[in-house]
């Protein structure tokens, strides 16, 4: 007998990710639409106020989610619905994607967006593009150095800052 294993688990179908993706963008926009209404969403005396703008950018997620989610009840009734979203090497190519992304977005609440995101840079083009380190991480550190003299200084935008930040006294 060889090492090989076959997977004897049906593959995910077409239609499952996109009803859930279609849930995910209507819980979004529900989210999205009671918020706007907590902060005002109605044209005031002086013009609109703060939800006024995310009030209908939310319900019109709300109609992308529900279109999705028809469209894909109607093509279930029509095909059967068998088409299949992944097989398993391209779930593995997914996750080599979603799993450093994760990582980069919880480590910003300890290093910031800045050096997350010189971070993230600098190892995704040594990983995926096969660049040189030192490439890399100068490529990573001028980006995040561009973003933060246009978010922090430029615009006076503040963003999620880490200890490098602190340490520079922004």
């Amino acid at each position: 007998m060889t090492g090989l294993q076959v997977s004897t688990d049906p593959p995910i179908q077409t239609r499952w990710i996109e009803l859930l993706v279609a849930v995910c963008f209507a819980v979004a926009g529900v989210v999205v639409v009671l918020d706007s209404q907590r902060v005002g969403n109605a044209w005031g005396s002086d013009g609109p106020q703060p939800g006024y703008f995310p009030f209908y950018i939310g319900c019109l997620m709300l109609a992308g989610a529900a279109w999705v989610f028809l469209k894909t009840c109607w093509r279930w009734r029509q095909d059967g619905g068998s088409q299949v979203f992944a097989q398993a090497h391209e779930w593995r190519l997914m996750l080599k994607m979603l799993l450093p992304t994760v990582a980069y977005l919880v480590s910003m609440a300890w290093l910031g967006i800045y050096l997350s995101s010189s971070l993230f840079i600098a190892a995704f083009m040594v990983w995926q593009g096969r660049y040189s380190i030192v490439k890399s991480v100068l490529v990573g550190l001028c980006i995040s150095a561009a973003l933060f003299v246009l978010f922090e200084i430029w615009f006076m935008l503040p963003l999620p800052k880490g200890p490098i930040e602190t340490w520079l006294g922004y």
